[in-house]
């Protein structure tokens, strides 16, 4: 295959470049040069190591016997050994590190303060504030020539006779400050979202670990640590974190699609193709390896460093390099699929969450995920059409107030042009442009996008104290809407504390665990060494931690169920395995989830070969010929015998519940010697030794848990790979399926049967038949379970879409938690791949943990639908008062900087407070909300609006009878620069004062009485709330000129109060309105009309671009950059969404390689345009046009 090929060029070249870049630096590795001088205490050198992992198969088997006679000798020149591996000696594993490199991969630095201050400064609307304020200070120093002002009408009357001449300047000064406090708010925020993300991220990273034998002791060492010579233990599920060389191992298959983008399994063994390389997955099997390369320098390591990962490329080069990096990825996700492998791209080498992942993954995460977050689609969607709707709002004021001035001073007034009037009319212009932008940033909500943000960051920080780790940030959201939970048995729903609780033995079915006299000593013997020797050597029990504890079980909890029976029959385990070390296995058919066995194969001291196997109890007695009688002798069974043991033992055992594993052995003859290549030859004619029965007891608090899910709407549905009779018992007892009810438990092969055509494929409609009564399956391979999730999600049966959630810890569970709306891995029993293929991984493997993944996600979409409901208030109410008086009295009840000052509190504080309301049992009480719920139900319409109208009736009576009302001078018609009036700052403060009463109110959605209740369990709220009130007594009586106010009596102070606590009580009358007989309040913010569902489909291989997105590029409307500060945030999202995912940067190195290898690869048309398309979506902000690929 040419992509080999190129690949080899590729790595070769960057045995060239890669000591060029550093050699200034003496960087991670050491240059070229250093190597030299430094391999001299080993005895083989950086160079020739990566000269060597660079061959394959035989090539690389030709070049170690040509320069060390065997892996052994290369092993000796490491100073390693091949049974007890290093020293484990600081100052060694120090030496190893400065002349190998160490494992991991220097992050980019991240965002200075300055640059995210600089970011938040792109925002459009904030640039034409400043350039408005800037000409509004020009003018304020010019005066014009001369007396005659009067000249040009009245407009400079009353300026100068107030004496405030000189303070002209205050009001483009303060609007320079308020730009400025909102650069700063933002550019913090984003500061400290970034510092959370990595923190996380090291975190993350810290808990990555990989088991390595020191000194002839098996320890698990973080990956970071991890250093050329090192003996790796790989077993089926790892990831590969480093380059090496297989010494010893079992039937080890490896799917290295990350790296050559075959999806084929490639079959490793010492003599034939001993090379791992990192970032390639065991698929099969297990054995040891040297690791011969790290960090910078191993396969992966190396194409990184091409893309520019350490330092070595600079920003220059960063903004010409997005967009091909988007085109690629999405080209890879494509031929990932095409792949049908589960070619994850993840790395687990250590780096500190690299920076510059966040430009290539700005792209990539939106392929796979963008179909998933529904509420960042809507709250775009959303966005985009307040953003229009004040676009026009202003426009109209600025024409208004723009005519009115001309019409009154040219036309009625009947003045001419003057030349020396000239800067006062464009002060006058100025100030109309002001306003109208002014109007444009209140309604613009760029607090949505915060607020999910805050909303989501807040949550996933909690979570991690429910043994939630979100890697996806919209995983979290997505687990509010979830109606379906597809769940594994073991180890989810039951302990995985696995013990044999009953026993089939010569003839007897032992219903507790037999006395070992009640059992022939050749039985016995066979028995004990069956368990020892065919079981993973890493399966032991060791001594509780505490006394009168549980002995502790390490490794697969099945086999450490079945080591138990043996310690149960007072025998020993270690012994054999003394005996018989791993060496000396002379071959393993590892378990598989197609073998559903495990079997190994040992050469007794005559020559001759026995066979030990063991697994599934009915695939192991269909293999079965002979069983031991009683006494220990071998009769034949016949297929009627077994049907016969089927009905007394296996079947009574699985209705109890229990998990029924059969152990057999063969033995072979030495010559002629069997071929062991061919498997269904030699696990065949075995003799069954016993059937034993594994309990696997329900955890305590699933039950509950499972009752919570289904009260909320959410059906738990149990596929697992044990017996039907096993799984309906275990379903029973967690209350999945109740008796009674009417539900159906299948059988994989059933299920198989019941959805395919004649010819085989699936359908659709067959799927649509079972899915919703299905509540068990059994007996099930990860396909059937992809089948289900995909079946599912597809099924049009009911009006709203599935979201499902699923369970997985195999690594055959890849493909359907990739699938799944949300994937949930098992921290404790997961295996890398899983871990990678998740959006949550659950660090206490307990389901009830998924509960409070639904509590958590409902209430992030709650916060942000308290904070919609607040939002949208004021931007109504704001709009509207700009746009009136400015209509009515030409100028803006409402002035810039109090606008900015509104915009301050109601955006960026009321997001904080709202978003970080803690989840409450009572989430779990409605159903879930569906994808294409609308984001403003009806009772929030209502509020909505009933709230506006009270404000607005507030704001219009104060501003045309206020001053009658106070006895006060009138602030209408006030001239240019004329100082605050009284009039005015009444209606601001009533106005801030009623936001701030509304937002008690914003804190219930759902039409609830009571809005105090549990506002104490919030400090984050209550100290906003206050604090935003002191700051306002501060801004009225203290913030004269700059903010336009004039400092008010306590009478008129108590007034505000009282219309702003009106609220309240307003809030209630609203609250009595019931809102079905509101027909006229269309819902707002809907989900995907009807017609996008399809979409979905397609967003699996293309990017889905929403139609938001599509308007905005065909407008490309100026202000819509302004909406920038909502991208930045999406962004932030995104960056988490990206870099949360498992070793962070340096995932993208297994991935990177996969994209070599498609641009090689794939170059039709339909991809190209692709390509295209996903670089137009999210143009970088210095590469707007989009290339496709270079």
């Amino acid at each position: 295959m040419s992509t080999t090929a190129t690949m080899g060029e590729m790595a070769n070249s960057a045995v060239e470049f890669y000591p060029k870049a550093t050699r200034g630096g003496g960087g991670g590795g050491g240059g070229r040069e250093d190597v030299s001088r430094g391999g001299g205490d080993f005895g083989v050198t950086l160079k020739e190591l990566r000269e060597l992992m660079e061959l394959r198969g035989g090539e690389a088997l030709q070049k170690i016997q040509d320069s060390y006679g065997d892996t052994d000798g290369l092993c000796q020149r490491l100073k390693s050994n091949t049974t007890d591996g290093l020293s484990g000696d600081p100052a060694d594993l120090e030496r190893r590190g400065q002349t190998f490199g160490q494992n991991f991969i220097p992050p980019k630095k991240p965002k200075t303060f300055l640059e995210l201050v600089w970011e938040a400064l792109q925002d459009v609307t904030l640039i034409i504030l400043e350039i408005a304020a800037i000409i509004s200070l020009a003018l304020s120093f010019y005066q014009p020539p001369g007396d005659d002002s009067e000249s040009c009408g009245n407009v400079a009357a009353g300026a100068e006779d107030e004496g405030e001449g000189e303070a002209n300047w205050i009001e483009g000064a303060a609007i320079l400050l308020s730009v400025a406090c909102v650069v700063l708010v933002t550019a913090f925020n984003d500061w400290s979202k970034e510092k959370q993300f990595r923190g996380l991220q090291s975190r993350i990273e810290q808990e990555q670990k990989f088991t390595v034998v020191r000194k002839g002791n098996v320890i698990q060492i973080p990956v970071a640590d991890m250093v050329v010579g090192d003996m790796a233990q790989v077993k089926y599920g790892d990831l590969l974190p480093a380059d090496g060389i297989l010494v010893q191992g079992n039937d080890l298959k490896i799917d290295e699609s990350s790296l050559t983008g075959e999806s084929d399994h490639v079959r490793k063994s010492v003599d034939k193709d001993p090379m791992l390389l990192s970032g390639t997955h065991v698929m099969e099997g297990s054995g040891r390896m040297l690791v011969t390369a790290v960090g910078v320098n191993s396969q992966t390591g190396i194409i990184f460093t091409l893309l520019g990962a350490g330092d070595v490329e600079e920003d220059g080069k960063e903004k010409k390099g997005k967009q091909p990096d988007g085109a690629v990825e999405n080209n890879q996700n494509k031929a990932k699929k095409q792949d049908g492998g589960v070619a994850m791209e993840m790395q687990p080498l250590k780096s500190a969450e690299g920076g510059e992942v966040e430009d290539r993954e700005k792209k990539k995460t939106n392929v796979p995920k963008k179909e998933k977050s529904v509420l960042q689609g809507k709250l775009t969607k959303l966005a985009v059409q307040i953003g229009k709707a004040g676009l026009v709002m202003s426009a109209i004021t600025v024409l208004i107030l723009v005519l009115y001035f001309v019409i009154d001073t040219f036309v009625v007034e009947g003045h001419t042009w003057v030349t020396e009037c000239t800067p006062v009319y464009i002060q006058y212009f100025v100030k109309f442009f002001i306003i109208g932008v002014t109007v444009l940033v209140v309604a613009v909500p760029e607090g949505l996008p915060l607020a999910v943000t805050i909303s989501l960051a807040y949550s996933v920080k909690k979570m991690m104290k429910d043994n939630n780790l979100v890697r996806h940030l919209d995983a979290c959201e997505t687990m509010g809407n979830a109606t379906a939970i597809c769940s594994d048995k073991t180890g989810t729903l039951t302990t995985n504390r696995m013990t044999v609780v009953q026993a089939f033995i010569g003839d007897v079915h032992h219903r507790l665990i037999p006395d070992p006299g009640q059992i022939s000593p050749r039985t016995l013997e066979l028995l004990v060494h069956a368990i020892s020797v065919n079981s993973a050597y890493t399966s032991k029990i060791l001594p509780p931690d505490m006394e009168g504890g549980l002995a502790k079980q390490v490794g697969n909890k099945t086999e450490c169920g079945l080591l138990g029976f043996v310690l149960d029959l007072q025998q020993d385990y270690t012994p054999v395995r003394e005996q018989i070390p791993e060496e000396r296995l002379y071959k393993v058919y590892t378990f598989n989830s197609v073998r559903k066995s495990m079997s190994t194969v040992i050469k007794l001291p005559d020559g001759s070969f026995r066979l030990y196997s063991k697994g599934a109890s009915e695939i192991m007695l269909k293999k079965c010929s002979y069983v031991l009688e009683a006494n220990g002798e071998p009769r034949s069974f016949r297929p009627r015998d077994r049907d016969e043991m089927v009905k007394q033992v296996i079947e009574p055992m699985a209705c109890e519940g229990l998990r029924t594993i059969g152990i057999a052995y063969r033995d072979l003859p030495a010559n002629p010697e069997p071929d062991w290549e061919n498997e269904a030859e030699i696990v065949t004619e075995l003799t069954c030794i016993t059937v034993v029965g594994i309990e696997d007891p329900v955890r305590p608090e699933v039950p509950e848990a499972i009752r919570k899910c289904q009260r909320a709407g959410i059906t738990v549905r149990m596929v697992t790979g044990d017996n039907i009779n096993t799984a309906r018992a275990i379903a029973a007892k967690c209350g999945i399926i109740h008796p009674g009810d009417d539900f159906i438990c299948l059988e994989g092969k059933d299920f198989n049967r019941r959805i395919r055509n004649e010819k085989g494929e699936i359908e659709q409609e067959r799927i649509d038949k079972i899915w919703p009564k299905l509540r068990v399956l059994a007996r099930s391979s990860p396909t059937d379970k992809h089948t289900l999730v995909k079946g599912i999600i597809d099924s049009t049966v009911l009006e709203q879409r599935q979201v499902v959630a699923v369970t997985g810890d195999g690594t055959n569970d890849g493909p359907a938690l990739k699938k799944a709306d949300v994937g949930f891995a098992m921290g404790i029993a997961g295996t890398d791949v899983a871990k990678e293929a998740s959006d949550i991984i659950l660090t206490d493997d307990n389901f009830s943990s998924i509960v409070k993944a639904v509590m958590w996600g409902r209430n992030v979409y709650d916060s942000i639908s308290k904070f919609l409901q607040f939002q949208l208030t004021v931007n109504i109410v704001a709009v509207i008062v700009a746009f009136t008086g400015a209509c009515i009295t030409q100028d803006s009840p409402l002035k810039a900087v109090q606008m900015l000052w509104v915009n301050l509190i109601m955006d960026t504080f009321a997001s904080l407070a709202l978003a970080t309301e803690p989840p409450t049992e009572a989430l779990l009480l409605r159903k879930p909300y569906g994808r294409n719920n609308p984001l403003i139900s009806l009772t929030m319409m209502k509020n909505i609006l009933g709230h506006g109208v009270y404000q607005l009736v507030i704001i219009f009576t104060l501003l045309f009878i206020g001053e009658r009302i106070f006895n006060i001078d009138s602030g209408r018609n006030a001239p240019l620069h004329s100082p605050p009036s009284e009039h005015y700052t009444i209606i601001f403060n009533t106005f801030v004062l009623m936001q701030l009463f509304n937002e008690i109110n914003a804190r219930k959605i759902h039409g609830e009485r009571n809005v105090f209740d549990g506002i104490f369990s919030n400090p984050i709220f209550c100290s906003i709330v206050l604090g935003t009130f002191a700051v306002q007594i501060v801004i009225v009586q203290w913030g004269g000129k700059p903010f336009s106010c004039a400092p008010l009596n306590i009478e008129q102070w108590l007034w505000c109060l009282f219309v702003g606590v009106g609220e309240l009580l307003w809030g209630q009358v609203i609250a009595t309105v019931p809102s079905e007989r509101l027909p006229c309040l269309k819902e707002a913010g809907l989900g995907l009309e009807p017609g996008e569902e399809e979409g979905e489909e397609l967003a699996e291989d293309e990017e889905e671009i929403d139609c938001a997105e599509r308007e905005l590029r065909r407008g490309q409307i100026l202000w819509f950059r302004g909406l920038n500060r909502i991208q930045t945030q999406m962004e932030v999202v995104s960056t988490f969404k990206r870099s949360g995912s498992f070793q962070g940067a340096v995932r993208r190195r297994s991935s990177v390689l996969s994209q070599l290898h498609d641009v090689n690869t794939i170059s039709t048309p339909s991809h190209v345009a692709l390509s295209t398309a996903t670089a137009n979506t999210s143009p970088a902000p210095g590469n707007a046009s989009g290339e496709s690929i270079p």
